[in-house]
């Protein structure tokens, strides 16, 4: 297998692509291409051990900056790491691309070079998400901000499609993003979208209704959440925005003075219990007035714990699902283990025939066509 990674992209390029690129070739055994620039990135490469493994790196001279128009810069810059990239997908050089870099461009750069595949009217940027179960596909998450509800429908099969082929979830299902579970909830587009998934015959599609934020994230009421781009993208960044929010707040709560008192007040009588003689009370109570420090030292682990499941890294990047190939976007602050991350989540899409079987799924229904 040959992946496409865009070696110039994201905030800590080109260390972080090229060190990611170094780890999921020697983790995986598969080659990867490096587009960028050729020196900086060879000047990389020239600081890992990399004998035996298979990085080659394809001279992409010119570099789309973010402030840039997506598609016209993809059009103007026909070596850019972008441009060079996908077209070696849609060549069959490679079997999918990679970037951290220029969400926009890539995405344009998808549709413009990769095409649609037939019958998709709308590319969906697709993410995997924490949930208190585990974790959920929501689609779309911004590639898309005017939206219809036959687009909704679509993103809902390949989203779910994604969760089954790529995720393991033996039979995914798939809910609406609103205000309310009820079926008339929601604006216009949620509701029409609601009666075409709910009146759906497609076997492979297990729609459960709506659902509301707090049910997607603390319930179990589905693996596939649905919106629209804008909405989605809102979903996205308030959740994560929120769960940083939450761990920060518990850190700094647990080294209040009043927090500490109550906490002390509650522990006291335990340690009178265990305090058999003078000297043991002393060290008991000396324990307890540090209590602070004990409470960060008995949270740090649950802390931690929400921490990884919030880590970005751990997700591998979004697929943009809809275009004629695989194509990972990734953090743009990701770092080697989050480039890794999107290259393995890439490799598993194309192992797994993704593109294919989206198409298949295309073809065989009439749900979702305009």
């Amino acid at each position: 297998m040959r992946i496409v990674l865009d070696a110039i992209g994201g905030d800590h390029a080109p260390a972080a692509p090229v060190a990611g690129a170094v780890q999921a070739a020697r983790e995986l055994g598969i080659e990867l291409l490096l587009v960028g620039p050729r020196a900086p990135i060879e000047a990389e490469l020239a600081k890992h051990n990399t004998a035996g493994l298979r990085l080659t790196v394809i001279d992409a001279p010119e570099v789309i900056a973010m402030d840039e128009h997506p598609a016209q810069a993809v059009r103007r810059k026909k070596q850019s790491s972008v441009a060079v990239g996908l077209r070696l997908v849609r060549d069959g050089e490679a079997a999918a691309f990679v970037s951290a870099g220029h969400s926009g461009a890539t995405m344009a750069g998808a549709v413009l070079l990769l095409g649609r595949i037939a019958g998709i009217e709308r590319p969906a940027l697709t993410t995997v998400f924490p949930a208190l179960k585990g974790a959920i596909v929501v689609a779309d998450v911004g590639a898309n901000t005017d939206s219809k509800p036959e687009y909704l429908v679509q993103w809902a099969r390949m989203a779910s499609l994604y969760a089954r082929l790529v995720l393991g979830i033996a039979q995914p299902r798939v809910a609406l993003l609103a205000n309310g579970e009820e079926d008339t909830k929601g604006d216009r587009l949620v509701q029409e979208t609601h009666a075409l998934l709910k009146g759906s015959h497609d076997r492979d599609l297990i729609f459960v209704g709506n659902a509301e934020p707090k049910d997607a994230l603390v319930g179990d009421v589905a693996d596939v959440l649905i919106a629209d781009g804008f909405v989605g993208n809102l979903f996205l960044k308030t959740a994560e925005a929120v769960a940083r929010f939450a761990v920060k707040r518990i850190q700094r709560e647990v080294r209040q003075p009043a927090v500490a008192a109550r906490a002390l007040a509650g522990l006291l009588p335990a340690a009178a219990l265990i305090a058999t003689s003078r000297d043991r009370g002393k060290t008991a109570l000396a324990a307890l007035l540090g209590v602070p420090a004990v409470l960060s030292a008995a949270l740090a682990p649950a802390l931690l714990a929400m921490a990884r499941s919030l880590d970005y890294r751990r997700y591998g990047g979004a697929p943009l699902l809809g275009v004629n190939g695989v194509v990972i976007i990734a953090h743009g602050k990701s770092d080697a283990a989050a480039i890794a991350s999107a290259i393995r989540r890439a490799s598993e899409a194309v192992e797994r025939g993704l593109v294919a079987a989206i198409a298949d799924s295309v073809a065989l229904s009439t749900d979702g066509r305009p």
